[in-house]
């Protein structure tokens, strides 16, 4: 068991929309010509056997490639781009919390790790050990073995969000499982933000909701996501803009106002400085992107 076979377990399986028939299981192809995908990372888990990818949050970039490890520990607004050299093939898997904690329980004293709880970034990388790029490979196996997966898939997610629990990134994915860590608080607002992003808010009162002062929220806060509430907030919306501008390119405006900005032209001044070009003119991209799309299908 290797890379070689994880490689080829995830070019036989790969598909356009990167699911799979394991629930919470993604395989990613893309090629380094692609352009830069803007996106919600989700609570998950990452390898990389072919190629390397770039990620970035808020003014820091994550790089990682073959036989490493990505993790992120909440959902946030980044920036993806697969790095040149080749074409990048990757395994997703989302990271259940619920699961997390029943690891914790079950674990006898000693063997893990005492959690500090101290604020740390959402994203982080390391090198893949080979016990957890195993029980990748027999998760993925399971894709040829339909007759297994029912008893077989949760009991092999377990022992992969185990390798990671008692790993070198073990803190940042403890910390899932805890009601009342940093994280865990910084997480109830960026999903408040994320649900949100619309309406205006008060830092105050997202603090006072995350039980902490305003000072200890700023500082956990930026920790956690590399921004602000109020940049993370823009990020949100910028995001959602470009998806409604997919099926609105006509209505720039409205879009705008759709999701928070009273001001056009600060729309359209901070959705340039975001993705390189005014929104009409990414309206009109993304119309002809989708155009040949919707003919096919018609």
């Amino acid at each position: 068991m290797s890379l070689d076979e994880l490689r080829a377990l995830l070019e036989r399986h790969a598909r356009p929309d990167q699911t799979t028939a394991l629930d919470g299981v993604r395989i990613c192809r893309a090629d380094p010509d692609a352009e830069p995908e803007y996106a919600m990372s989700g609570v998950m888990l990452a390898v990389i056997a072919q190629g390397a990818k770039r990620l970035a949050l808020g003014n820091r970039v994550y790089a990682y490639g073959v036989g490493q490890y990505l993790v992120t520990s909440a959902d946030l607004p980044v920036t993806g781009r697969v790095a040149p050299g080749g074409p990048e093939l990757g395994f997703g898997m989302t990271l259940e919390p619920a699961v997390i904690a029943e690891l914790m329980l079950r674990a006898a004293p000693g063997d893990l790790p005492r959690s500090t709880g101290s604020p740390r970034t959402a994203i982080t990388v390391s090198d893949a050990p080979a016990e957890l790029i195993d029980a990748i490979v027999r998760l993925l196996r399971l894709l040829d073995r339909p007759r297994d997966r029912r008893v077989m898939v949760p009991l092999i997610k377990r022992e992969i969000l185990w390798r990671l629990m008692t790993g070198e990134q073990g803190e940042a994915v403890r910390q899932l499982g805890l009601a009342d860590s940093s994280l865990t608080h910084v997480t109830r607002a960026v999903d408040w933000i994320r649900d949100h992003y619309a309406e205006a808010f008060r830092v105050e009162d997202l603090a006072r909701s995350s039980g902490m002062s305003v000072s200890a929220f700023h500082r956990n806060f930026q920790s956690v996501t590399a921004m602000s509430p109020i940049q993370f907030q823009k990020q949100i919306r910028l995001q959602a803009a470009r998806l409604l501008l997919a099926g609105r390119p006509h209505d720039v405006t409205g879009v705008g106002s759709r999701v928070g900005y009273d001001s056009p032209s600060q729309f359209s001044r901070e959705y340039k400085r975001q993705f390189g070009v005014p929104p009409s003119v990414d309206a009109a991209r993304l119309r002809e992107r989708t155009a040949p799309v919707a003919a096919a299908a018609s």
